[in-house]
């Protein structure tokens, strides 16, 4: 089976590394120094105490690597929309695209059913550039829990966690689903099969939302957000605008909210990935984690006037830092949306999924 992780950092390389030592024909798309010491030592996974070394093929030229059964697409959201039409190569008759990512991905509304069925998100996928190259027809829907970080070149650190949810966008079980689930699983990987992605997707996405972009702005870790009567009151606003747009769009939540806040508060002094891009100077994930919420309020016609407040504050913190970060410009209103034709009359009962 041949896979290729296209952005094999992280989560990338240890993906890359547990699949490739399970007998996968693994190949991973990096660059720079990170590339250059996986080329020379291997992939090199620090997990449980000891050291695993994966010796797989590297490039930064995907075209190097021919067409795969699988890919996985573990880059930072945004900058998925700009390497779209380097994964052309990578991409055979049966090639599967499996969206390891934060946030919504391009495919969302692909067997969604319901009157936003077949709509693109411009916040998240400009142009439908994802939908028309990629194609829903091909994507696998996947959730990330595990922690991992580069600790150096080619070298991977694992925190945490080894759960990867699966899910068609149609909700069936497939044989190529089937098939990944068991290699991931074979790998150490847990990777049950779900037939409602889009409920798992959205339990993640409620507390990034709020705690990326709260963090961003307060360079508070998850337990000060959480614990502050303050920032939590804005959290628990911004998630409960949340809810009803998943709800209209036919999403079912398995926790409520306090218990997800507390949840996240329980993780402890922990600095979100937006903070941590910030410090580092990198763009952060503004449009996957929260413009895309404001898009889908617009698409239902659900108000979301915490959530626009600080859509705008984080906006303005990226600009100010310097930092190119989302792919929409200005917030979308209603008329943009009509104008473009990407609106639709509000689903009034739960699309099915």
């Amino acid at each position: 089976m041949k896979v290729c992780i296209y952005g094999a950092g992280a989560i990338g390389g240890y993906l890359g590394v547990q699949m490739a030592l399970a007998g996968a024909d693994v190949s991973l798309v990096a660059r720079g120094a990170h590339l250059e010491a996986m080329r020379a030592n291997g992939v090199k996974l620090l997990i449980d105490g000891e050291e695993r070394v994966a010796r797989v093929r590297a490039s930064d030229n995907p075209a190097d690597l021919g067409p795969q059964d699988y890919i996985f697409i573990s880059l930072k959201a945004h900058s998925v929309p700009g390497v779209v039409d380097q994964m052309r190569p990578l991409l055979g008759n049966d090639t599967s695209v499996v969206t390891a990512v934060n946030g919504v991905p391009y495919w969302y509304f692909y067997k969604h059913g319901g009157p936003l069925e077949g709509r693109t998100l411009e916040s998240i996928d400009p142009g439908g550039k994802q939908w028309n190259v990629l194609g829903p027809e091909r994507a696998i829907g996947c959730i990330v829990y595990p922690a991992t970080e580069v600790v150096a070149p080619g070298v991977i650190q694992h925190i945490y966690g080894d759960k990867f949810p699966l899910g068609e966008p149609s909700g069936e079980s497939t044989t190529r689903i089937e098939r990944l689930s068991a290699l991931m699983n074979s790998a150490g990987l847990r990777a049950p099969i779900t037939p409602h992605i889009r409920d798992e997707m959205w339990l993640k996405l409620w507390g990034n939302l709020c705690f990326n972009p709260i963090s961003a702005l307060t360079h508070a870790t998850l337990d000060v957000i959480a614990s502050d009567p303050d920032t939590r009151s804005v959290a628990k606003a911004m998630m409960l605008e949340a809810q009803i747009i998943a709800t209209r769009l036919g999403v079912t939540f398995r926790v409520d909210v306090e218990r997800r806040i507390n949840g996240a508060g329980a993780v402890g002094a922990h600095k979100t990935s937006m903070l941590q891009d910030l410090e580092r100077s990198r763009p952060m994930e503004i449009d996957p984690l929260v413009s895309v919420v404001q898009e889908m309020g617009r698409l239902v016609d659900v108000p979301t006037p915490t959530l626009d407040v600080v859509l705008a504050l984080v906006r303005q913190r990226a600009a100010v830092a310097g930092l190119g970060d989302h792919l929409a410009t200005p917030p979308l209103t209603a008329a943009d949306l009509r104008a473009a034709d990407l609106h639709a009359e509000a689903p009034k009962v739960a699309a099915r999924h």
